[in-house]
Parts: C-alpha cells; structure tokens; sequence
C-alpha cells in the first residue's frame, strides 16, 4: 500500500470551474500501466498527468498521459497543469525544463510572475496529410450535423500534428460552432478510418477583443466526447492558418489567442506561439495559466 498526491487542476484558465480540468499525480514512480488507467478514469477528466523520475540524462522530468481509454503521447492542457503544480511544489523560479514526453524531449518554459506561473510548452515537429478526399469529408460533416454551406471554402479539411494529429475543420461562424450535433459513434468510426482520434472545429469570427479564433475538439475514439480547451489542437491551427493564407505573419513570430469550451461552460484562452525562418515554420509553442481546484491522497 503506498499513498499518492492527486491534483485537480483546471488549465488554460485563473479561473475555478473554467478552462480544461486535468488530473496530476506526483511521484508516479513504480505505477504499473493498468494502475495509471485506473486513476485516470476514476478522475474521468479527459486526461491525467503521471510524473515521473528522468530514466535519462537528456531530461529532469518525465510525464505520460491517460484518457479514461488510453495512453496518449501528448497533452496540452494536462502539460500545462502538471507543470504548474510542479513549479508550485518546488517554489521554481522562471526557468526551462526539459520534460520527456511520447514524442520525445522538448522544452517547458516555467515563468513567474506575481507569485504566480504561466507554463509554454514547446510542440513537436509540424506534419500536415494532403486534404481529405471527398467521401471521407461527407462522412464526418454529416457526424458533425454541419451543412456544406457552413464550412468556411478557405479552410480545407485536412489532418496536421504537432505530436498528436486533428483534423482541422474551418466553419463560418460562432452559430455555426456552437450549434453542432455531433454522433460521437459515427465520428470513432471514421477515425479508426482516417487514423486520426480527434476534429478541431473553429471560427475565425470571434466577438472577443484579442481572440483570433473560437473552437472545440471532439475525440470520441479514445473516450472525451468533446475536450473543454485543447493545447494539442491549438498548435498545429497556428501553422494550418498561415499555410492557407488565412493570416499574414509579419517577422519572424506570428501569436494569437484561441478561446475554447465555450459551448460547456468552460471557456479558456490558449496563447499559441509560431516561429518563422523565412516564411516556413520553425517551431511552434502553446502556453497559458492553469489553477488548483483541489488536492487529495489516495491509497493504492
């Protein structure tokens, strides 16, 4: 029997009850896989984090996530959340630390500001398929209850990771976003054919001075019906908005804010950071705030 810290931790937000709620065990060491799934979907948030000791030299921590179904390489808003409650619990300075993650070593930027801290975490390489052909395009617009009519025409359907792929589906406007009707089942089964878990649908016809886009994420196929504000989706529309000329980046940096979690009640603000080499993307960073809802121990 050993005792284990638990944290609820809502991310990309200051706020309570608002952003994406993550869970966060420390001390993770010796947890067997089966353990970790257990935890995860016992807390039934749409991911946990388990930190772990380095087992190499190239890193000073090492995080894995849990969806209540599965192990998945990387995760934005639990990234963010189990980072924040490190930073906390180790009273750390702003800082980098490298974090080894399922797709490998990438830095974590720690800033501390006010005693308090925002977490950037640096994404993996940028990879975009070709556009989706016709038939699996109408399969997964009829999952979304969406009308042909409603798909903004310069926006392709397309699938684009930076370590954890999304197909990104452009609609026209926030009516649009928030009136969707998904059918979770058809959506799971078009993913195992288009071997991509989740749909980032957005708008770029937002109401909120500074927020360039609004969205929400649908992932059924490894258990979240519909994720509150996600990192990982967020990361690769940076690249997909400058690739189909949907934005004009001046310099070398292109940022902007994306809101999510709207439709749940959640909303939460994700800062996206995209650095340039002449014109072609280089790296990509997704960052924010997250807040401590609560801390308990388990006995395991």
């Amino acid at each position: 029997m050993r005792t284990l810290e638990i944290y609820q931790v809502d991310a990309f937000t200051t706020e309570m009850f608002k952003g994406n709620p993550a869970g966060v065990v420390r001390d993770a060491d010796g947890l067997s896989d089966e353990e970790m799934l257990r935890i995860a979907r016992e807390l039934n948030n749409s991911e946990t984090a388990f930190i772990l000791s380095p087992d190499g030299p190239d890193h000073e921590v090492k995080i894995r996530y849990f969806t209540s179904k599965t192990e998945v390489p990387i995760c934005g808003h639990a990234t963010i959340a189990a980072h924040y409650v490190r930073a906390l619990e180790r009273d750390l300075d702003s800082t980098i630390v490298m974090h080894k993650i399922g797709i490998g070593v990438l830095p974590v930027e720690i800033i501390k500001r006010d005693d308090d801290y925002s977490i950037v975490m640096t994404q993996g390489k940028v990879v975009f398929s070709e556009p989706l052909p016709v038939g699996d395009i109408e399969q997964i617009i009829k999952a979304l209850g969406l009308r042909k009519a409603e798909l903004d025409t310069r926006c392709p359907l397309q699938i684009v990771s930076t370590g954890n792929s999304k197909v990104m589906i452009g609609v026209t406007s926030r009516d649009t976003l928030n009136s969707l009707i998904q059918d979770m089942q058809a959506l799971a089964q078009i993913s195992r054919s288009i071997n991509c878990n989740g749909y980032f649908v957005f708008t770029l016809d937002s109401h909120l001075e500074g927020v360039l886009t609004h969205s929400r994420m649908f992932a059924p196929s490894i258990g979240i019906s519909e994720d509150p504000v996600t990192g990982n989706a967020h990361a690769p529309l940076g690249p997909y908005l400058i690739k189909h000329g949907l934005v004009s980046p001046r310099g070398n940096i292109f940022t902007f804010k994306g809101e999510q979690g709207y439709s749940l009640g959640r909303s939460g603000m994700v800062d996206v950071i995209v650095l340039l080499n002449k014109g072609e993307v280089e790296e990509v960073k997704v960052g924010g705030k997250a807040v401590i809802v609560f801390k308990a121990s388990i006995e395991i």
